[in-house]
C-alpha cells in the first residue's frame, strides 16, 4: 500500500465465467492526482472501475479507500465515505431544476424527517437555506447561472455532465469517479468541464480517477496515466511516458484506444 493513496487496489481478480475480466491487479490512486485508466478494448479497465465503485463484487483482492478496506461495500455506503462517481450517461433528475438537482445530493437534511418538520421548523429552514446557498456557489464555480432554473432534462449533454460534477461538489467528495466524461459532449463543453476538472483539482483538491477513451482529454488531465491490458496493470506514468514506451505504443496506440 501507498503512504499517499487514496485508493489501493490490491490483488483484485473478477471472473465472469471461465473470463478472467481481471486477474490479480494492483494499482493506487494518489491523493491529489488527476489518475488515468487507459487500455484496448476488453482491457478489464471497466470491470476494475466498477469494482472500485462498489458495482461489482470482487471474486478475490481488497478495495481499501482512505485507509479502510471497502471491498464489497455498495454504492450508496461508499458515497457516505466520500467516493463519488459520474456515469457516461449523465443521471439527472430531469423533472427538477439543475438548482433543485444539486440541493438533493446532501444526505440527512433535517426537512427528511416529518418530526422535524412539525416540531423543529427551523432547523428544517436553516438547513435548506444552507444548502440552497452552497448549491448557488456551486453553480456559479461551474458557470452554470444561466441554466439554473432550467429543468435538468432539457439541458444539453454537456451542461448535464457539468451538472453530476457540480453534484459531486455539494458532499466535498474525497474522490470523484469520471467514467466516460466526454461521451456525448461538444467540443466547447468537453473544454470547460475539462478546465472545472483541472480548478476543483487545483484549487479545491479534489482527487480524480479516470476512465475515458479521448486521449488528448487523458493526456490534458492526467499524471499519473495506468495502462492495463489482460486484466492487470502494464504500465504507468505520466502520458508522455507511456506514449514513449515502444512496446504501449505498438500493442496499444496502433489503433484507437477504446473503453472496455
Amino acid at each position: 500500500m501507498s503512504q499517499d493513496a487514496v485508493i489501493d487496489v490490491i490483488n483484485v481478480s473478477k471472473h465472469f465465467g471461465g473470463l478472467a475480466a481481471v486477474n490479480n491487479c494492483s494499482l493506487s490512486v494518489r491523493r491529489g492526482s488527476v489518475t488515468g485508466l487507459i487500455g484496448p478494448n476488453g482491457a478489464g479497465k471497466s470491470t476494475l472501475f466498477n469494482m472500485v465503485a462498489g458495482n461489482i463484487v470482487p471474486d478475490e483482492g481488497q478495495v481499501i479507500f482512505d485507509g479502510q478496506d471497502v471491498t464489497g461495500l455498495a454504492p450508496h455506503q461508499l458515497f457516505r465515505l466520500g467516493m463519488l462517481r459520474t456515469f457516461q450517461i449523465a443521471h439527472e433528475f430531469s423533472n427538477m431544476t439543475a438548482l433543485e438537482n444539486l440541493m438533493m445530493v446532501p444526505g440527512d437534511q433535517p426537512g427528511e424527517s416529518l418530526a422535524n418538520v412539525w416540531f423543529r421548523p427551523f432547523l428544517a429552514r436553516s438547513r435548506e437555506t444552507a444548502v440552497r446557498k452552497k448549491a448557488l456557489d456551486v453553480i456559479d464555480f461551474l458557470k452554470l447561472g444561466h441554466v439554473r432554473n432550467e429543468l435538468a432534462g432539457n439541458l444539453s449533454g454537456g451542461q448535464k455532465k457539468l451538472l453530476e460534477l457540480g453534484r459531486t461538489m455539494m458532499v466535498d467528495a474525497k474522490v470523484v469517479l469520471l467514467d466516460e466524461v466526454a461521451a456525448g459532449v461538444n467540443k466547447t463543453l468537453l473544454n470547460d468541464l475539462a478546465a472545472n476538472i483541472e480548478r476543483m483539482n487545483r484549487e479545491l483538491g479534489y482527487t480524480f480517477f479516470v476512465i475515458e477513451h479521448d486521449m488528448d482529454l487523458i493526456a490534458r488531465l492526467c499524471d499519473p496515466v495506468i495502462v492495463m491490458a489482460e486484466g492487470r496493470k502494464i504500465a504507468e506514468g505520466s502520458m508522455e511516458e507511456v506514449r514513449a514506451n515502444p512496446e504501449i505504443v505498438e500493442a496499444y496506440f496502433g489503433a484507437p484506444v477504446e473503453a472496455a
